[in-house]
């Protein structure tokens, strides 16, 4: 038995873990793909829970960024960044609910060099930006594309292969009323830029409006914690989810399972409000649903809490708070 039949999705959710009806989002079935996270749309797909969706993403630049040569300003229409397929609309989620996500698969398509990292001007964590105004000239544009495949790696050059580590960057429901951009994570995910977000991984979003609307999209094969010049390995993949709804499980903001941990993840300005942030969810979680005093759990992850850094370059920060499952126990 594997990890995942133990998870709280394959517990408490609505299809118990077990895969259903399987749907495609191909480029051609996405048409256009969208650059906010809002409840507007007309779903591009219905499904039940259990669904497994096969959706073919793009990189976050849309497929625009072809050569070493191109100047990022000059193609790029800021803010359209971050292409989202969906949104995907999940019948019986209401208001209130959970939606779960279990990441299969990123792999990547299309010809290679499929992998994009780019620096642009005022963007980044190391140099001045627009929020960070500063009279400092900005870094020289660089586009560097790579070749990627999960078995030989990311190939950086002859000397340097990074593995393959793929990830989903931007994930998320929509919000009940808001339209808002998909390069900004927040309560209902979003651009997280989080590498646990991965294969393997059960993702717990809020539901926040009926249908949930649910939207993937900025794939990356490798990034270091914080995405520090703003761009990861950018790249176009097929990416498999499966989806359930574990009805009445009301969640502040995302939460994250896999094999070894449990996370909740917290994204704000400045960066510390984020870790607080995540933090707090992390101790009301451990109290609401696995028998902690909150004052005792408090203590407890002073000692033995790891904070994740997934970015520090994006309109708001996120940070990922994680317990081992070896020393949180088995939820109620």
């Amino acid at each position: 038995m594997s990890w995942f039949d133990d998870s709280i999705m394959a517990k408490k959710g609505v299809a118990r873990g077990k895969a259903g009806q399987t749907h495609t989002i191909t480029e051609a079935e996405q048409g256009t793909y969208h650059y906010v996270y809002s409840p507007f749309p007309k779903p591009v797909l219905t499904v039940d829970p259990g669904a497994v969706i096969v959706a073919e993403t793009h990189d976050a630049f849309e497929g625009k960024i072809r050569h070493e040569t191109d100047r990022p300003s000059e193609i790029l229409n800021f803010p359209y960044l971050n292409p989202q397929n969906g949104p995907i609309y999940v019948n019986g989620a209401q208001k209130g609910d959970c939606l779960a996500v279990y990441i299969h698969s990123v792999v990547p398509r299309g010809p290679q060099p499929v992998g994009t990292t780019v620096i642009m001007p005022e963007f980044g964590g190391l140099v001045p930006t627009a929020d960070t105004a500063m009279l400092t000239a900005p870094l020289p544009e660089t586009v560097r594309k790579l070749n990627v495949t999960p078995e030989g790696g990311v190939v950086w050059n002859e000397r340097i292969t990074l593995p393959y580590e793929p990830f989903i960057g931007t994930i998320g429901t929509a919000p009940e009323i808001e339209a808002i951009s998909s390069l900004v994570p927040d309560y209902y995910g979003g651009n997280m830029d989080l590498p646990d977000v991965a294969p393997g991984a059960v993702v717990y979003l809020p539901v926040n409006t009926e249908g949930a609307y649910l939207y993937l999209g900025d794939c990356h094969a490798a990034q270091g914690d914080g995405e520090l010049c703003g761009v990861a390995i950018e790249h176009p993949t097929v990416t498999t989810v499966q989806v359930d709804l574990i009805k009445g499980w009301t969640i502040r903001s995302p939460r994250l399972e896999n094999d070894r941990f449990y996370m909740t993840i917290g994204s704000a300005r400045p960066m510390e409000d984020a870790a607080r942030g995540a933090y707090r969810e992390l101790i009301r979680w451990m109290a609401a649903d696995f028998g902690f005093d909150e004052v005792d759990a408090y203590m407890l992850l002073t000692q033995c809490g790891r904070i994740r850094l997934g970015n520090m370059v994006d309109p708001k920060y996120t940070l990922g708070a994680s317990v081992l499952k070896t020393i949180a126990g088995t939820p109620r």
